[in-house]
C-alpha cells in the first residue's frame, strides 16, 4: 500500500516566544547541588486550606478528599464517573499535584440528591461529605499548607535554607508561575499565543508536528505519520494521556481543518494553554521587576492590592497625592499593600503611564497584539495578580527515613502560589522535580 503524501499545510510555527520559566531570584541564596522533591507522592503533602464552610444544605455535594498519585483530571473523570454526570458539574477549588497526597474539597452538582455510594478507588479517600448552596469555583480557597521532603542534600544544609526561607518571610515571594503551568513542553504559552491570534495551521503544527517545541521521544512516531499526512496510523501511536493532541489528530482524520479540530479540544485544554500564555507575560514582568529592584515597591501608575481583601487601586497621581509616597512605601514594608501584574484581558484594570507602556510591551513580545485587549467582548477577560505574596507559618526539620536523609520545609502560601518557586528561591534552578520522570 502506498503511504499517504505528507501534509504541506502541517509546517514548524513561525512564532519564537521567550522562555516563560523565572528568570531571577530575589533571594541571594547559595544553590544546593542535587536538591529533589517529588520521588514519591509521601514527600509532598498538600493540605487545602478553605475559604468557608459549605451550609449543609443545597444541590451541590461537596467532599472533603485525599487523593494520592491522581492527576486533577484523573479525579476529574473519576467523579464523573462515579457520580454519572459530566465535566461541567465538578467543582474543584484548584488543581493538586499529581506525585503528591494532597487533601481538597470539591463539588458536584447533584439536584436530584441520588442515593450516595461509597468511592472504591484505592487512590482516594474521602474524609467527609455534606451539601451546599453553590458550586465551588476555582481561586475559592484561603490558600495551601506544603510540607515538603527534600531529598539529595545533606542535613546540614537546613540552616542555610532556613535563613531563605526567613528572607522570603520578611520580604515576600517572587509569585513566578512555576513550570507545571506551561505544560511537559514548556509551550502552553507559545499554543495560548497562537490561539489567541487565531493562527490555527501553525498551533496545528506546534501541537502535532515534529518541527514544534521538543517533545518526548515516545512522542515521535505518532508526530511523524501527522506529518506523512497518515492520520489513522497517528491515532494509534499517541502514547497515552495526550488528549488535545488524540483529539485534534482524530478531528483531521475526519477531514476537518486545523480551526475544526482546534475548537474539538475540550474547553478546559484550551483555556489551560490561554492561561500559560497570560502566565509567560506576567512572568517577564516580575522578572523585569526583580531586575530593577522594585518588587515591593509601589510605582507612579501601578496597579495596587490589597492584602486583605484583594481590592485594587490604581496608584495615580491622585493616590500619591492623598497618601504620599511614603505612606505608600511604609504600607507595602507592611505587606498591606504590593504592586501587581496583569493576566492580560479587557476586564482587567489597567495601570497607566510607564507601567502601562511596558506591560503593552510584554504582551507583544508573546506574541499577541495589545489592542486585542482594548475592547470588551473577547477571552480571556484577564485579572491582576500581586507581584509579590506571603509565606507564613514556616517550620523546618532535618531526618533520616527509609529513604534516605531529608530535610522537610512546611510552609503557608495564599491561593494560586506554587510550592516549587518558594523552595527555587532557597535551593536555587538546580533543584530538581522528580516527578517528571516517573510514569504517567
Amino acid at each position: 500500500m502506498t503511504a499517504p503524501a505528507a501534509d504541506p499545510r502541517v509546517r514548524a510555527p513561525a512564532l519564537a516566544l521567550p522562555s516563560p520559566l523565572p528568570a531571577r531570584r530575589l533571594v541571594d541564596a547559595q544553590p544546593v547541588a542535587g536538591a529533589r522533591i517529588k520521588e514519591r507522592p509521601g514527600d509532598f503533602l498538600v493540605e487545602e486550606l478553605q475559604l468557608y464552610d459549605p451550609c449543609g444544605e443545597g444541590e451541590h455535594l461537596y467532599l472533603r478528599i485525599v487523593k494520592e498519585g491522581m492527576s486533577h483530571h484523573e479525579m476529574v473523570d473519576m467523579l464523573c464517573a462515579h457520580f454519572e454526570v459530566g465535566p461541567e458539574a465538578i467543582g474543584t477549588a484548584g488543581m493538586k499535584d499529581r506525585v503528591a497526597v494532597t487533601s481538597q474539597t470539591v463539588s458536584v452538582h447533584l439536584p436530584r440528591k441520588p442515593q450516595l455510594r461509597a468511592i472504591e478507588d484505592p487512590r482516594v479517600q474521602v474524609l467527609w461529605v455534606t451539601w451546599h448552596a453553590n458550586k465551588l469555583r476555582r481561586g475559592h480557597l484561603a490558600g495551601n499548607r506544603f510540607s515538603i521532603r527534600i531529598r539529595g542534600i545533606e542535613p546540614v544544609r537546613a540552616p542555610a535554607i532556613w535563613r531563605a526561607i526567613g528572607a522570603m518571610e520578611r520580604l515576600g515571594v517572587p509569585n513566578h508561575f512555576g513550570p507545571q503551568r506551561f505544560g511537559m513542553r514548556a509551550n502552553g504559552h507559545v499554543l495560548g499565543a497562537l490561539q489567541l491570534a487565531g493562527r490555527h495551521e501553525e498551533l496545528r503544527g506546534e501541537l502535532l508536528s515534529t518541527r514544534g517545541s521538543p517533545f518526548p521521544e515516545s512522542e515521535r512516531p505518532a508526530r511523524e505519520a501527522v506529518d506523512a499526512g497518515n492520520y489513522a496510523e497517528a491515532l494509534r501511536l499517541w502514547p497515552r494521556g495526550l488528549d488535545a493532541e488524540y483529539a485534534a489528530t482524530r478531528a483531521l482524520h475526519r477531514g476537518a481543518d486545523a480551526r475544526s479540530a482546534v475548537r474539538g479540544i475540550r474547553r478546559e485544554i484550551l483555556e489551560l494553554w490561554g492561561d500559560a500564555w497570560q502566565s509567560a507575560v506576567f512572568n517577564a514582568l516580575l522578572d523585569a521587576r526583580l531586575a530593577a529592584g522594585t518588587l515591593g515597591a509601589i510605582e507612579p501608575g501601578d496597579v495596587v492590592s490589597k492584602q486583605a481583601n484583594g481590592a485594587k487601586f490604581l496608584a495615580d497621581d491622585a493616590a500619591f497625592a492623598a497618601e504620599g509616597e511614603e505612606s505608600l512605601a511604609a504600607r507595602a514594608a507592611r505587606f498591606e499593600i504590593s504592586a501587581t501584574g496583569p493576566l492580560p484581558g479587557h476586564d482587567a484594570m489597567r495601570p497607566s503611564g510607564a507601567v502601562l507602556e511596558r506591560e503593552r510591551a510584554a504582551i507583544a513580545a508573546m506574541g499577541v497584539d495589545p489592542a486585542r485587549f482594548d475592547a470588551p467582548g473577547r477571552r480571556p477577560s484577564g485579572d491582576r495578580r500581586p507581584f509579590r505574596i506571603r509565606l507564613s507559618n514556616p517550620e523546618i526539620e532535618a531526618g533520616f527515613d527509609d529513604h534516605g536523609t531529608y530535610v522537610r520545609v512546611s510552609f503557608d502560601l495564599p491561593a494560586g502560589a506554587y510550592a516549587t518557586v518558594a523552595l527555587r528561591e532557597a535551593l536555587g534552578d538546580g533543584l530538581v522535580d522528580a516527578s517528571a520522570a516517573l510514569p504517567a
